[in-house]
């Protein structure tokens, strides 16, 4: 039986994309299945897959986001846990065998993630006191940006038949979007030890290809506050939120010429 399906989105990163999966490769006392999807990489990603590492399913799609590819990955799996790594992150020895040994010691959890090592431009640094990981009823914690990181999650795949799957509308924040919606059903994991690293500073950072990137989390809870499906606790944190996010984004927007934006997003908060 599969326990973990480990899925890997990948966008012209031939090479870290090698670091990632001998680091998947490396991890023990799981049975595992590992799965690429090629979102369109033009830098021989594929032949290199397909000769170097024959045990990892691999599948191409034409280049729709990181959304898309985890989405088709989610599909395509079998096993009971799903866990995700960016293609320019690796995992340290024993971390798919940990999170098995918390979810047993913790059944009632179904999602969990670790502590991460942040390298940016080839320098350890520590995350600031704004990136802090929680565990619990975490949705407040989520509010302002992610606080879960893809590469260091794993998630039963009950989540996903309750909340859905990644919003492929989302050009970027569509990992914030997700969490939103899973921590307002499900307590979160945390595992208190790193078992990433998270190589930064590059210039191929989705961070980098859209800047203001407030504008998609804005989006991310209208939708989430027009579902209806919040406590009123917590959509009364996220009205605050996102009124302290739209202010500050429209003065931005404004102050650059971007004055439809910042009407479209008045707009939209108008009918909250």
């Amino acid at each position: 039986m599969i326990e973990v399906s480990v899925i890997i989105p990948a966008y012209n990163r031939r090479e870290s994309l090698k670091k990632a999966l001998d680091s998947v490769l490396r991890q023990e006392g799981v049975c595992l299945e590992i799965i690429v999807v090629d979102d369109g990489s033009t830098d021989g990603t594929g032949e290199m897959v397909r000769l170097d590492y024959p045990s990892v399913n691999y599948f191409y799609q034409s280049n729709q986001g990181p959304a898309a590819a985890r989405n088709r990955g989610i599909e395509r799996s079998r096993g009971e846990w799903t866990a995700f790594l960016d293609s320019d992150d690796e995992w340290l020895l024993g971390k798919l065998k940990t999170h098995l040994d918390f979810f047993a010691a913790n059944p009632g959890l179904r999602i969990c993630q670790t502590e991460e090592i942040w390298i940016r431009n080839g320098r350890r640094v520590n995350p600031m006191k704004k990136h802090k990981k929680y565990g619990g009823w975490i949705f407040e914690k989520c509010l302002p940006l992610c606080v879960i990181s893809p590469s260091a999650v794993i998630i039963h795949r009950d989540i996903f038949e309750a909340v859905g799957l990644f919003d492929e509308s989302y050009p970027a924040c569509e990992d914030y979007e997700l969490w939103l919606r899973i921590a307002s059903k499900f307590p979160v994991g945390l595992i208190e030890k790193p078992y990433v690293v998270k190589y930064g500073g590059h210039a191929d950072q989705r961070s980098r290809e859209f800047p203001a990137m407030d504008r998609f989390r804005i989006r991310a809870l209208v939708k989430i506050i027009h579902s209806g499906k919040l406590p009123p606790e917590l959509r009364a944190a996220a009205l605050a939120e996102i009124h302290a996010k739209a202010e500050i984004f429209c003065q931005g927007a404004s102050k650059h010429g971007n004055e439809q934006e910042a009407e479209e997003i008045r707009a939209a908060l108008a009918n909250l």
